[in-house]
């Protein structure tokens, strides 16, 4: 029996990377909270005691990047100097600028026209070249991949056991990683599983490897776990300088963790910090809602979606499909369908997709897909019925 091995990773909201997402993010939901007409590209560092947040803001709004950030730093739980960033005490620099105007009159909307109207989808242009990917699978509920979904549920409730008291000498910083056994294509079991958990000076590492095992991996992997699972906590022994004291964060360096843990493919272009003019976050949203719903339809057991846009022009240069030989019709036939279903010009996914609202922090960790715990657009499945028609119709063509 052909067997394989897979592995995902992911990280907590007080990895350093993770950090700077949530800053760069928070930033973009300030501006769309006055002006979701705003352009905003926000990058931001973070090293022991500072921030930096740079970038390019267009907006009418009047927001405080500092402020923005240092929220973020305390809700993330960087609270005390000992642990390299306290909200309170480290230092915020902002380098700020408006969007190029190259980049502007390229990304442009009509003035006059009507929400919804065939004009207004024209006029707007992606603000970049690119590719983007979407994928689903039927692996899961989340139609997410089996292992990016268990590594993302045990950052989370790393975070979760520090947060709620239940370990208080957890500090923000952790990684998680897991390899799933398949079968035959399927899942069958969880071969290894790694956490790494930032920590007091305190904390004797016996007892912190029974906590991490009992309150975070025993109930995340329920049922996966058997004699022959290896469970590594804390690898490299003490782990309590962490964060941004001993690794420097920047936006945009998780992009792995952000989609599919590896599974598929991925275009390059980061989400956080982005607002949806940018189709490398908008195009990808896209690209994973028309996949959720192939799947959703059955149309496939998993899916792959690439659209590939240039600068200025709002129709994509191309948009392809890969149904891995899981489909129930051909893959040209059911491209088709996703063309009559899905509309790919930026302004066309930024009004189905709802993405001109400050709706986008909490997706700066945890993944950017499958979060079925904040229920976003580009996740609903109304349009699998629709996909069904249309490949219906486009069969009884073919076959006339």
């Amino acid at each position: 029996m052909a067997t394989k091995l897979i592995t995902a990773e992911s990280v907590t909201e007080g990895h350093p990377d993770k950090l700077a997402d949530r800053i760069s993010d928070a930033v973009l939901d300030g501006v769309m909270e006055q002006d979701n007409q705003g352009r905003v590209a926000c990058e931001t560092f973070v090293m022991q005691g500072l921030v930096l947040v740079g970038g390019e803001v267009s907006t009418t709004a009047q927001f405080h990047p500092e402020l923005i950030a240092r929220r973020a730093i305390e809700e993330v739980g960087y609270t005390h100097a000992d642990y390299g960033l306290s909200h309170e005490n480290c230092a915020v620099a902002t380098l700020l600028r408006k969007q190029s105007p190259d980049i502007a009159q390229a990304v442009r909307r009509a003035g006059e026209a009507r929400a919804g109207s065939q004009e207004l989808h024209d006029e707007l242009g992606a603000g970049d070249q690119g590719i983007m990917f979407g994928y689903a699978t039927s692996e899961t509920p989340e139609y997410m991949p089996l292992p990016i979904v268990m590594a993302h549920k045990l950052a989370k409730q790393l975070a979760q056991v520090r947060k709620d008291g239940s370990l208080p000498y957890l500090r923000p910083d952790g990684k998680s990683q897991v390899t799933v056994e398949y079968e035959e294509e399927r899942p069958v079991r969880v071969h290894a599983v790694l956490l790494a958990a930032q920590h007091s000076p305190e904390v004797a590492m016996d007892e912190l490897r029974h906590d991490l095992q009992t309150l975070v991996v025993e109930p995340v992997l329920d049922g996966w776990l058997d004699e022959n699972t290896e469970i590594l906590i804390n690898t490299s022994g003490r782990f309590v300088v962490g964060g941004p004291a001993s690794d420097t964060g920047m936006t945009g360096r998780k992009i792995i963790a952000d989609t599919y843990g590896g599974y598929g493919s991925h275009g390059g272009g980061a989400f956080s910090g982005k607002d949806p003019t940018k189709v490398d976050r908008s195009g990808s949203y896209m690209a994973r809602h028309a996949a959720v719903n192939v799947v959703a339809a059955g149309l496939a057991k998993e899916c792959a979606v690439q659209v590939a846009y240039a600068i200025g022009r709002a129709h994509p240069l191309a948009v392809n499909v890969d149904l891995f030989g899981t489909g129930s019709a051909p893959n040209a036939l059911v491209k088709k369908a996703i063309a009559q279903t899905f509309d790919f010009r930026p302004g066309a996914i930024i009004e189905r997709l709802q993405l001109q609202q400050p709706l986008y922090t909490p997706f700066s960790c945890y993944g950017h897909f499958g979060r079925v715990d904040l229920a976003p657009p580009w996740e609903s499945r109304e349009q699998a019925s629709q996909l069904e028609r249309s490949l219906a119709a486009l069969t009884k063509t073919t076959v006339e």
